[in-house]
């Protein structure tokens, strides 16, 4: 690192700001490096580290794919903390409320959430050239609602530029949207000074974010994946479209913070609201993701927030799957707002009478309790196998979570059919669920759950499970029924029978 005083009346008065990163700096006329770190928090000097161009042109000529670098976090010197200019990631089309719920996840990662302050238009001309000290933005969100983050050039050919001096997402290679930017304003703050962007035209990809610089290329095409959001509220029909960067470290966050904005923008989001959610995902290679959830109002948690995370976690399935090879190629969600609390828990489950017989149909009673609601009770019938062993047979009557905990062993490593699988096995939550354990071997193979496993057949699978391709547990888990409730279910209970 090189470490110099600014010059010049506007450096003294802003300081090193956020989105400087990559500003070109010369000595006697040649290129020495990048502005790319400050000094503390709080400095009134406006000394900065500088990366060196060479370290900087080893990124010129890097091939694409390997690994992503390691971060270098903080350097400590003294009293004094030498730190990456921070990079301003400005978002266009967000409520503060929306980036409040994530900014530290952004702010984790170097990243300065803007809100509101700049825009953009990736369709809009811009006649200047990129150069030296240009801004230049990496589009991570583009459509109804936009997310770039912005730093300044460095080096440009005609073929590809350089620019920050730092990575930004830290990710090695990646396929972000290039476009160029113009500054609006600079305010200085001892705190958190920052650049004013909008940005422009869309003229080329980057494609790699290294720990000296982010490379650029002209002309190329960054791969974006589209997300649809379909919102039902009455009569009315709010429709929501979006791209989002494809990589396996920004995109769940990304598509998190888009998603709850978009829930954000209706009338009933401060309304107690229960909302039911179907979520389809197509990814390349693999069968498609399809599933159907409700999420409700809890205690601490806005409803929104929470259907949000529930659309988040097959997302972060899929992206952190090792075995994921194509690329992902969109995301549908069509939402559906239920005025109120929508709950039921599962308060009771009884069976009156003796025993019974393989074959038998019995009737069990679940008493059920919605959010502040009076009790009441559900007879539900049960058909029992022709064939069971004699002896005591539980039969569980729960929510959802308690069948999937049940029936479901996940493999520490799995393909993406293996995950696709299990996350479309996955149980509606708005049921009451009866299951019936029995005691006979249950195995996981391939992602799919085979109950009442007969003894010589567990015996030919027992070899699988030193390569973890085969789970087994001692008691099956066998679904018998389910009665809709058209609210989110909770709890569960159990009733023992007899079997002669």
């Amino acid at each position: 690192m090189i470490l110099a005083r600014l010059g010049g009346k506007d450096a003294i008065y802003t300081g090193v700001v956020a989105g400087m990163s990559g500003s070109p700096v010369y000595i006697e006329g040649k290129l020495a490096g990048a502005l790319a770190f400050r000094i503390g928090q709080f400095s009134k000097e406006p000394i900065a580290g500088i990366t060196p161009i060479q370290q900087m042109l080893e990124v010129k000529n890097m091939p694409g794919g390997g690994n992503p670098p390691v971060p270098a976090g903080n350097t400590q010197s003294g009293n004094a903390e030498i730190r990456p200019i921070e990079t301003p990631l400005l978002f266009s089309g967000f409520s503060q409320q929306a980036v409040d719920a994530f900014k530290d996840r952004f702010t984790a990662q170097g990243l300065t959430p803007v809100v509101g302050l700049g825009g953009g238009s990736n369709t809009e001309k811009q006649p200047e050239p990129i150069e030296p000290g240009s801004s230049v933005s990496a589009l991570l969100v583009r459509g109804d609602m936009e997310i770039a983050a912005t730093c300044t050039a460095t080096y440009v050919d005609k073929h590809q530029l350089l620019a920050c001096g730092h990575p930004i997402t830290q990710t090695g290679s990646l396929s972000v949207p290039m476009t160029k930017a113009e500054v609006v304003a600079t305010l200085p703050s001892p705190l958190n000074a920052f650049k004013i962007v909008n940005t422009t035209e869309e003229v080329g990809a980057f494609t790699q974010d290294r720990q000296t610089a982010i490379r650029g290329e002209f002309g190329a095409k960054a791969h974006m994946v589209p997300v649809s959001v379909t919102f039902h509220e009455g009569a009315g029909t709010r429709p929501v479209h979006f791209d989002v960067v494809d990589s396996p470290d920004l995109t769940p966050l990304l598509m998190l913070i888009s998603i709850y904005q978009s829930m954000m923008e209706n009338n009933s989001y401060a309304a107690e609201t229960t909302y039911r959610i179907r979520e389809r995902v197509e990814i390349d290679g693999a069968p498609e993701v399809d599933l159907t959830r409700f999420a409700a109002p809890a205690t601490g948690i806005p409803a929104a927030l929470g259907a949000t995370l529930q659309v988040g976690e097959p997302l972060v399935q899929l992206y952190g799957n090792p075995a994921r090879r194509g690329m992902l190629h969109s995301v549908a969600l069509d939402i559906d707002a239920i005025p109120g609390r929508q709950t039921i828990e599962i308060e009771a489950a009884e069976r009156e009478g003796g025993a019974v017989h393989a074959g038998d149909t019995v009737s069990l009673r679940a008493t059920l309790r919605p959010w502040q609601g009076a009790a009441r009770t559900v007879d539900i019938p049960v058909k029992l196998p022709d064939t069971l062993p004699e002896g005591p047979i539980r039969l569980v009557v729960s929510d959802a979570t308690t069948v999937d905990h049940m029936q479901e062993t996940p493999a520490t490593h799995l393909d993406m059919n293996e995950t696709v699988a299990a996350l479309n096995a996955t149980h509606t939550n708005d049921r009451v669920y009866v299951t019936m354990l029995t005691p006979q071997p249950q195995a996981r193979l391939d992602g799919r759950t085979l109950a009442q496993v007969p003894i010589s057949m567990a015996n030919v699978l027992d070899p699988l499970r030193a390569n973890r391709a085969l789970t087994m547990n001692g008691e099956s888990a066998v679904a018998v029924t389910s009665v809709p409730m058209d609210a989110v279910v909770t709890g569960n209970q159990v009733v023992t029978i007899q079997v002669e």
